[in-house]
């Protein structure tokens, strides 16, 4: 054996040892490196926190398998290689994913199984034997752990983007739709929230939605403010106990003792949630022989409270180009669709985590909200679209009034604000006022808090349209399922702190996407570019390459 082989052979040894003591090493240190340039693949704290609690198999069924034009091959693999980042912290986590399209023999029904639970489906164009075909897919995920099982939307579609742009917004939120169906499943200690009754707020039927969603997060209870009306301290405390307060579309007046109690909650750093109608109409009102009511100004005896809050809610309706029918009925029965300037559609400017990556939020006869200044933080989350208008009330609103001879170009008055948020340290109405009762621990000036007021009390009724239920939240004249619901729920978990779970909407996700007007302009360079240069590239290597092998063994 010559010295060169002996030197090879202990040179062969000496790196299947070093492989062997790296691999021994690394089962005891666990360490991944991302190398992407927006880190999509590095997962935030709150999920890697998540992540170390999950004691028991959670199984993740996704609906996103097989052959897919290049957009959803994107989805498909980003999806994939999240949850293979989330296996990787914890072999609890356990996912497959299925084809609802890949037995032909079964494939209608097991799409109608999906359908059935909710899984609304996508039509794309494909490719099937040769031969271009629009099929369903179903772009959902569904975890389960016991007996608990959370849907998992995969999709953006939001209005008025390209393909393109949605399925970016979709990697987008990956992480925060399966870290959040984990919380939903793992979260057994939640914090309360009280649904405020007894000022004739909106009907519970209209608002169950969105109890049922945030029921997955949190403990909810009605709670009413003259439940004790002999011990209205007692009543304060009860209300302290819990960590939000909700007040949904009231139509009567509140007591200065109510106002009082309210009032003291957000001095002492209760979060309240504000859904508000400054105005009387609803769509029912219209349901007359002339087809219209009179809007009026609604007096609720808050309007000091919000203007020492830093807001103040104008007795004025929102008229806004940038809106969605609504349904009536022709003489036969058939429903048709009216066009209707009270019922704005909001596009997020998504200049913050709760209006990050939503939809439209639909809004029904929405009123006019100004922020004043007093040291309050103020955030607007939702205003009207530039070709919109405010209307004071007393006003006629009828159902025909924007059939026929509409003026566009009275629709000047810019962006109308109708929800803001409010941080900071709130004085109380009743600083160097007459108290209506006697607390022991009255607050003039408050804990650090945050509310969330909304010039419309009909964004939480999301899923009527007209008084009547939609089927799964689409609207048949937008064919839109808008935002509402998204929008809330992230208005509470930003209330409740809960900021962990809803900065993962802020995440970025850039996915470079070819610019198809340039391509087509410049396609015999682009085709240089992608298929030529690695051809001259590959043959230069090679030319090199046995160059130098000739001189080596000539």
């Amino acid at each position: 054996m010559t010295t060169y082989t002996r030197n090879n052979i202990k040179n062969l040894a000496l790196i299947i040892l070093a492989i062997i003591a790296v691999n021994v090493f690394s089962t005891y240190f666990f360490k991944r490196f991302d190398l992407t340039f927006d880190q999509r693949y590095t997962l935030s704290e709150t999920t890697l926190t998540l992540l170390e609690n999950v004691k028991e198999p959670i199984n993740i069924d996704v609906f996103l398998d097989g052959d897919f034009p290049a957009e959803f091959k994107r989805l498909q693999s980003e999806t994939y290689q999240l949850l293979e980042e989330y296996k990787a912290y914890n072999s609890n986590i356990i996912f497959k994913f299925n084809n609802p399209n890949g037995d032909e023999n079964n494939a209608e029904q097991f799409a109608n199984e999906l359908i059935s639970l909710v899984f609304t489906p996508t039509n794309i164009n494909q490719n099937v034997k040769g031969k271009k075909e629009l099929i369903q897919i179903f772009p959902w995920a569904i975890a389960n752990v016991g007996d608990k099982s959370v849907r998992v939307p995969l999709l953006v579609n939001n209005f008025g983007n390209r393909p393109e742009e949605n399925i970016n917004k979709s990697v987008q939120l990956l992480e925060f739709a399966f870290t959040d169906a984990l919380t939903k499943l793992t979260t057994t200690k939640k914090k309360k929230i009280a649904v405020l009754k007894g000022n004739g707020e909106i009907a519970d039927k209209y608002m169950s939605d969105l109890l049922f969603n945030a029921k997955e997060y949190y403990a909810l209870a009605a709670f009413d403010l003259d439940s004790l009306t002999n011990d209205l301290p007692k009543t304060l405390a009860n209300l302290k106990r819990f960590d939000m307060a909700l007040i949904v579309k009231p139509t009567q007046a509140f007591s200065d003792e109510e106002k009082y109690i309210l009032d003291q909650y957000v001095m002492s750093g209760g979060k309240t949630m504000w859904l508000m109608d400054q105005v009387a109409i609803d769509l029912d009102s219209l349901q007359n022989q002339n087809r219209q009511s009179l809007a009026f100004p609604r007096d609720l005896n808050l309007d000091d409270l919000f203007f020492k809050y830093g807001v103040r809610i104008n007795p004025r309706l929102i008229q806004d180009l940038l809106s969605t029918p609504i349904t009536a009925q022709s003489p036969t029965g058939e429903d048709f669709p009216i066009d209707w300037l009270y019922s704005p559609i909001v596009r997020s400017e998504e200049n913050h985590p709760i209006n990050k990556n939503i939809n439209l939020v639909k809004l029904e006869f929405a009123n006019q909200l100004d922020t004043l200044k007093n040291g309050i933080k103020k955030t607007v989350l939702l205003k009207s679209s530039p070709a919109s208008k405010a209307v004071g009330a007393p006003v006629l609103v009828g159902l025909d009034q924007f059939m026929e001879n509409l003026d566009e170009t009275k629709f000047n008055s810019g962006n109308q604000i109708i929800g803001t948020l409010l941080e900071g340290t709130f004085t109380s109405v009743f600083n160097n006022r007459v108290k209506p009762f006697k607390i022991s621990d009255n607050k003039d000036q408050g804990v650090p808090t945050k509310m969330i007021v909304i010039a419309d009390g009909d964004i939480i009724n999301y899923t009527y349209i007209n008084k009547k239920p939609i089927q799964n939240g689409y609207d048949q004249w937008t064919q839109q399922v808008y935002g509402n619901k998204d929008f809330l729920i992230n208005s509470i978990n930003y209330l409740l702190d809960d900021s962990g779970l809803i900065n993962i909407r802020s995440k970025n996700v850039e996915l470079p996407l070819l610019d198809e007007q340039k391509v087509s302009e410049k396609y015999t360079a682009t085709q240089l570019i992608t298929v030529g240069l690695p051809i001259v590239f590959l043959a230069i290597f090679g030319f090199i390459f046995t160059y130098m092998r000739k001189r080596r063994y000539r």
